[in-house]
């Protein structure tokens, strides 16, 4: 039920339009003048106002400025143009004239009372966005935080291509919508693209757009991701995992400000600025022929290095603490505090899975704990020496676990790709996807992602 006042100097008219609007649903109050409806209502607790243009002493456009952020609705029985330009001018979201048909009033006032809705909403999850995604979200002191921050604060506000580089779980995506937060597009949409999550035989489709009748089953014309993002930020996470004919069209994307969708023939302007990420080495992957390498310097222009979690140091108890008391608020649960035993489990883990990891641990433990204090065995951390080390059943001792060679590098990004691989193959036969998950260190849809990213299939009970 919405609040609606209204404001009109003929009695008959104001009694009608009451019981017109009280019998849509609407709570409705009323007023003769401007002043009567400022000394008797609380003019913001409205939802809409509704006003005569001509009343007894000053005009009902003046109610505009009394109450800032409710949407004012004009009647007039002088519908010129004139009026109804002035009316908006001064604040008004519409005018109506005299006579009105009774729907067509009503039809106006839900429109009115609708976008209004979706302002509030709208503001709501801008705040809500900003309060888990803003910089001042981003934990740390750490010299290469601070280092991060830096490169933030002095990228946002151009129109550089910035690269996103680390470990799987380091917050690439929260670094993206801060550079976005501080933008000039900041109001502009930001739309966030897992290459990874996609088919490669979709990806095309989704990222640029087709045509009807592009391909099989194209039986409209569809706007793609970078037209959505048009006027904003595009993040493409996992950009390593882009095949070449994508490659190729974003390259061109970047290169002219256009986009043409599968099947045009057509080009289509774009505003867009590209962010992207990855933990893939991409010289590497350039050198090997799977990345362009034109592509790789149009998106390096400002590059940004994520350190992982076990480099942080002295960040990790404070950023434990923040996700604690961001899981408490989410689930709903009185803030908590993590015990002594608990903190020296926090600093002695090696992270593998990175900010991912211990938030899942975290959320893990305050959706067991029975008190507002979190202890190391609700953490359920695997020991420093491996998964599995003293707390596997029988079947999955330390010795099941594969290993990386001793002369590989095991923080490389490959190495642990290699390592997940052969953990998933020889464990999935008598390891649901939850343990698996579990025992990674990381989530289900991570999981998932990676399987479909390295083509590991599930297999089938």
């Amino acid at each position: 039920m919405s609040r609606i006042l209204v404001i009109e100097d003929e009695p008959i008219i104001r009694t009608e339009l009451r019981r017109l609007l009280t019998r849509a649903g609407h709570d409705v109050a009323e007023a003769g003048a401007v002043p009567e409806a400022a000394a008797e209502h609380t003019l913001d607790a409205f939802d809409l106002v509704i006003s005569d243009l001509r009343l007894p002493g000053p005009p009902g456009t003046d109610i505009i400025a009394l109450c800032p952020g409710v949407p004012v609705l004009i009647m007039t029985s002088f519908a010129t143009v004139k009026s109804a330009v002035d009316a908006m001018k001064l604040g008004a979201v519409d005018y109506i004239a005299k006579p009105f048909d009774h729907d067509e009033l009503l039809l106006q006032v839900e429109r009115v009372l609708r976008e209004g809705r979706l302002t509030r909403q709208n503001a709501a999850l801008k705040r809500e966005v900003e309060q888990t995604w803003s910089p001042g979200g981003m934990v740390g002191n750490s010299p290469a935080m601070r280092d991060v921050f830096e490169r933030v604060r002095k990228v946002a506000p151009s129109a550089a291509t910035v690269l996103v580089l680390g470990e799987s779980g380091t917050g690439k995506e929260l670094v993206a919508r801060a550079v976005h937060a501080q933008s000039p597009r900041a109001e502009g949409p930001l739309i966030a693209v897992n290459c990874a999550a996609i088919p490669e035989g979709l990806l095309e489709s989704e990222l640029f757009g087709h045509e009807k009748g592009a391909f099989t089953g194209a039986q409209a014309a569809h706007a793609g991701l970078v037209e959505a993002a048009h006027g904003g930020t595009l993040f493409l996470d996992e950009i390593g995992e882009l095949p070449a004919p994508a490659q190729a069209r974003l390259l061109r994307m970047l290169q002219d400000g256009e986009v043409r969708r599968v099947g045009a023939t057509r080009s289509r302007k774009v505003d867009v600025r590209i962010l992207a990420a990855t933990h893939r080495d991409l010289p590497r992957r350039v050198q090997e022929g799977l990345f362009r390498q034109d592509l790789y310097f149009r998106l390096r222009v400002v590059e940004i290095r994520l350190p992982p979690l076990r480099e942080r140091g002295e960040d990790v108890p404070a950023l434990a603490k923040h996700l604690l008391e961001r899981a408490s608020r989410r689930i709903g649960r009185p803030p908590a505090s993590l015990s002594p035993d608990a903190l020296a489990a926090i600093a002695q883990h090696p992270w593998p899975g990175n900010v991912r990891e211990l938030e899942n641990a975290i959320e893990r433990a305050v959706i067991l704990a029975d008190g507002p204090l979190l202890t190391a065995d609700l953490l359920a951390l695997e020991p420093p020496g491996g998964p599995g080390a003293d707390s596997s059943p029988p079947a999955l001792e330390e010795t099941d676990f594969p290993t990386v060679p001793a002369s590989e590098d095991p923080r490389s990004p490959d190495s642990m790709e290699e390592y997940f691989r052969r953990f998933v193959l020889e464990h999935q036969e008598r390891m649901g996807e939850t343990e698996l998950a579990r025992r990674l260190g990381i989530s289900r849809k991570t999981l998932w992602e990676k399987r479909q990213r390295l083509g590991i299939p599930r297999t089938r009970a």
